[in-house]
């Protein structure tokens, strides 16, 4: 039986253009061919690609008045995603990031939260029930911080799973962030939590190792196609990312997001559920587009096989 995942997170419009570098201030610098929109938001995003390893996902946010929304829930739909919980908001439009893709995979980003930053208590209140039958709540930083505490809150007096993405850093995070099960940041995001500036493997050690005396069970520290390290009462492990050649680092993170969520809430071990997870976000990177690059259960489990095959599985204790 599938795993039940509920996400609370941003729903966007991705406005997306190729260009040979970024430009200076005061430059304009033409796109490399048309800009593409395609579905996107870290909430959204992370749903779809639990979605596709095979959870059933629920989905809690807010799309506004536009043309927009009922366009980026009809995609959530077809992913056989439940929408119930997500509003239409009448004042507000919905959020948007606007992405440059360099040559070599990396984009820098640029978003605008919209009617994300509308999502309200009682839009989560009804949303509770749903919360409470899940095997794990998965929670990003896109939507108030209020509405994260409350979430975090329910999850947990249900003995819920929580799975928290700090991401976008860029309000302070919720007072509840220490009750998550699983706390997964990236290099810039563990630094800024846990006051440590990671520099290598022994700093992002000593970060984990700060972070998770908060009371987190389980730190996951990205480390990009360097793979992760993973923090937990069974020890501290580098699992090792996959040497691929990537086109899109777009929703890379939220690839890896959905699909450790996904591992846990099937009870992988951390470490098993890491190496899932990378092979899931280093899939995304060979694919443009947010969205569509998430894979497909097959593809990862195909990926893996092959993978293992060649030897590219590693998990080094620390």
């Amino acid at each position: 039986m599938s795993v039940r995942l509920t996400v609370l997170g941003n729903i966007n419009i991705d406005f997306v253009v190729q260009a040979d570098r970024l430009p200076r201030p005061g430059e304009t610098v033409c796109s490399q061919g048309d800009f593409k929109m395609v579905p996107g938001g870290k909430g959204a995003n992370q749903a779809v690609a639990a979605a596709r390893l095979g959870a059933q996902v629920t989905l809690i946010g807010r799309v506004g008045n536009d043309a927009f929304g009922p366009a980026l829930l009809e995609n959530l739909r077809r992913e056989d995603i439940n929408t119930n919980f997500i509003l239409q908001d009448e004042e507000a439009n919905t959020g948007a990031a606007f992405i440059t893709v360099l040559p070599d995979g990396e984009n820098a980003i640029v978003s605008a939260l919209g009617a994300n930053n509308r999502c309200t208590i009682e839009q989560l209140e009804a949303a509770a029930p749903q919360i409470e039958r899940s095997d794990l709540l998965l929670v990003q930083l896109g939507v108030p911080a209020e509405v994260v505490n409350r979430a975090i809150q329910i999850a947990v007096d249900r003995d819920v799973l929580v799975q928290l993405n700090p991401s976008p850093l860029g309000q302070p995070l919720p007072n509840l962030w220490r009750r998550a099960y699983a706390l997964v940041p990236n290099q810039s995001e563990a630094s800024e939590i846990s006051g440590v500036q990671i520099t290598d493997i022994a700093s992002a050690m000593e970060a984990a190792e700060v972070i998770r005396s908060e009371g987190i069970t389980v730190v996951v520290i990205t480390l990009g196609p360097a793979g992760c390290l993973v923090d937990s009462a069974q020890g501290t492990y580098r699992v090792g990312g996959f040497p691929v050649e990537p086109i899109d680092t777009t929703a890379a993170g939220d690839s890896f997001a959905g699909a450790l969520a996904t591992a846990l809430a099937e009870g992988m071990p951390a470490t098993e559920a890491a190496v899932f997870a990378n092979a899931a976000g280093a899939l995304a990177t060979t694919i443009p587009g947010a969205q569509p690059s998430l894979p497909q259960r097959e593809a990862v489990n195909d990926f893996l096989t092959e993978r293992r095959e060649m030897g590219e599985v590693t998990v080094e204790e620390l």
